[in-house]
């Protein structure tokens, strides 16, 4: 076995044995949002039998010693409470000791033991766990509000670095396409809205009819088509010559040349989907010539977990949708 030191995302396995040293923090984990390209492929590996993803989940991070699929390379978030901040600590974070909160690192760099998975959502990809992680003095994480359950803040934690970077790369006469219209799709389609300023300026496509009519019901056009199927996909949108910039949320694999070819010359392509294969993408913008920058998302970005909370407070339809989502009782410290 190769044992040269590298860092824990990279890592094969990770050694997440207690006491924690003196500048780390040791949470009691109860909730983890599997990431949604994660759970999709774990799903369907399982044949979306509960049981056989309980066990899958549970043997892969014995053996990893941290959540970390290697088909995608993704992982997801975790909440819980902190249980000890260790005396050496020195991080970015103000936290107690009972404070509950959520991780804004991913799992597959935080040491994480799971004694048992209580129960899984395969709508929603959340899981109900009992175990412990240990966060770096490197790590960040945000204290669950009070104005959100645990569910939703944790879902929307794990995906809020793709509105934030819409709405830093998103000019006002920007046209935009979203890829996708899930959890971090509708996010991305309201911060770009806070840029552009008509949804009309906004398309959302998803292979779901289900998730278009809910993205039509938000108030955005929104078009049915299959990412992975890239001519037949741009026939299907209503914006002829491209768009400014294009958001790529889906969870499928093979979508990078739908969204590469939705784009116009000198736009942006956002990858916000965890099944994206750089090779692809880039190999594939340079053999359509396509002049456009290719930016991977960057999962954090300073005030990116504020940002995502006061985005959902101030759309009020948004925010009743994801709460429909994502209700069910709560543990509050």
């Amino acid at each position: 076995m190769d044992e040269r030191p590298c860092l824990p995302q990279v890592a094969k396995c990770l050694d997440p044995r207690l006491p924690i040293y003196s500048n780390e923090i040791l949470i009691q984990v109860e909730k983890i949002n599997v990431d949604s390209a994660s759970f999709r492929q774990m799903k369907e590996l399982c044949g979306e039998d509960p049981h056989k993803l309980k066990e899958h989940i549970l043997t892969l991070v014995k053996y990893k010693g941290k959540l970390h699929n290697p088909v995608t390379e993704s992982g997801g978030m975790l909440a819980g409470k902190v249980l000890e901040v260790g005396a050496g600590y020195r991080g970015p974070l103000q936290l107690s000791k009972g404070d509950f909160i959520a991780t804004l690192v991913s799992l597959t760099l935080t040491p994480l033991v799971l004694e048992n998975i209580h129960s899984i959502n395969l709508h929603t990809g959340q899981l109900q766990v009992q175990g412990y992680a240990i966060l770096f003095e490197s790590g960040i994480a945000a204290k669950i509000p009070e104005d959100f359950s645990a569910n939703l803040a944790v879902a929307l934690f794990d995906v809020c670095g793709a509105p934030c970077l819409v709405h830093r790369h998103v000019q006002a006469q920007d046209k935009v396409l979203v890829m996708g219209a899930g959890k971090s799709g509708l996010l991305s389609a309201f911060a770009a809205l806070d840029k552009v300023g008509e949804s009309a300026a906004v398309i959302l496509a998803d292979a779901s009819s289900r998730q278009v009519q809910i993205a039509r019901d938000l108030g955005f056009g929104a078009v049915e088509a299959l990412a992975d199927q890239p001519v037949d996909f741009l026939t299907r949108l209503p914006t002829r010559g491209g768009f400014n910039v294009v958001v790529n949320t889906t969870n499928k694999s093979d979508t990078e040349m739908a969204a590469i070819l939705a784009c116009k010359p000198r736009g942006k392509v956002l990858f916000f989907n965890m099944a994206t294969q750089f090779g692809r993408a880039v190999l594939g913008a340079e053999g359509v010539g396509a002049d456009i920058d290719l930016l991977m998302g960057n999962g954090y970005s300073q005030g990116h977990a504020e940002y995502v909370l006061d985005l959902v407070r101030k759309n009020k339809a948004l925010r009743k949708y994801f709460e429909g989502i994502y209700a069910g009782e709560e543990k509050r410290p």
